[in-house]
């Protein structure tokens, strides 16, 4: 039996910006994702069988309300794989999964585990694929998954030296159109916090109501760019902006109180909501701050971590 073990990396959203809405229906977005340490565990194991010249998945986790059939990306990651890759091959997928992301929080744990399973499968099986191949899979998954594919590979230390060469390994990127045109940037070295409410917020609902919203301020990302690539956190600082933060913060008390209760905190003043909620992270100048922030935060919400981004 052939196996590896992955980190399956969350995400934060640096800015993000919505432009309108695309002919196919979809809202075009333009937005900064930085790969975060926090992540779950994902052990992938392939155990051939030497006939049948057919392939089964099996899915476990820790966490019990949590599906393990082709409801769960990670399965339909395998699913995939077995689709496009699997013809002659007769065997077992086995994938287990230590969930520490928190669920439906807006970092990326379901896509992150389903752009594991595709890094996995193509080194357990030597497709030998490269990032834009496997992105190209990812794209048939889920908006987040391509960009979990590239962080991976750059932070991975399973699959860092297959891609030290790959123009599209990287910890943070720039997101265009449906989310899935992806530029590699130069990414900001952070220690941060994490709070996430005790609810879901539906990311369908969020963007059928950004467009009624008023939204005052949107980021310029060029300029969050220049700052990333120049070391100017000033720059970074003054556009981390979420616009969907107007709709959520809205229509979720909780989630503007929680940001609310970590400005209070956390005296970077960058603060902001990942995603389409209900997490909120907060920069910090040193991983003590990360701690004390903390701290303080698990009084609100239980789920608060502090971690820091990959580089």
């Amino acid at each position: 039996m052939k196996k590896i073990q992955l980190k399956s990396f969350g995400k934060i959203n640096l800015s993000l910006d919505v432009l309108g809405i695309m002919n196919n229906g979809f809202h075009q977005v333009e937005m900064v994702m930085q790969q975060i340490l926090l992540c779950d565990d994902i052990m992938i194991r392939w155990k051939e069988y030497s006939c049948d010249h057919m392939i089964t998945i099996s899915v476990s986790t820790n966490k019990y309300f949590l599906p393990t059939d082709d409801r769960n990306l990670a399965y339909k990651a395998a699913m995939l794989m077995s689709k496009k890759y699997g013809n002659g091959r007769s065997g077992k997928i086995i994938i287990d999964i230590k969930k520490r992301i928190p669920i439906s929080a807006g970092l990326a744990g379901g896509s992150s585990n389903a752009a594991a399973v595709l890094h996995g499968i193509n080194k357990l099986w030597e497709l030998k694929l490269s990032v834009k191949e496997l992105c190209l899979i990812g794209n048939e998954l889920g908006s987040d998954v391509p960009f979990c594919i590239m962080g991976q590979a750059a932070a991975n230390k399973n699959l860092h030296p297959d891609f030290t060469e790959d123009p599209l390994s990287c910890h943070c990127a720039l997101a265009t159109g449906t989310g899935t045109t992806l530029k590699p940037l130069k990414g900001l070295k952070s220690h941060l916090v994490l709070s996430k409410p005790a609810l879901s917020v539906s990311t369908a609902k969020v963007y059928q109501g950004i467009d009624s919203e008023y939204i005052p301020h949107h980021p310029d990302n060029d300029e969050m760019i220049k700052g990333l690539s120049t070391g100017a956190i000033g720059l970074v600082k003054k556009n981390m902006i979420n616009v969907l933060e107007n709709f959520t913060l809205k229509h979720y008390p909780i989630v503007k109180y929680t940001k609310n209760q970590m400005q209070k905190f956390c005296d970077t003043g960058c603060v902001l909501m990942s995603g389409s909620g209900p997490t909120v992270f907060g920069l910090c100048r040193n991983m003590e701050q990360a701690k004390k922030v903390c701290r303080e935060m698990l009084r609100e919400n239980k789920e608060s971590f502090w971690t820091r981004t990959t580089w």
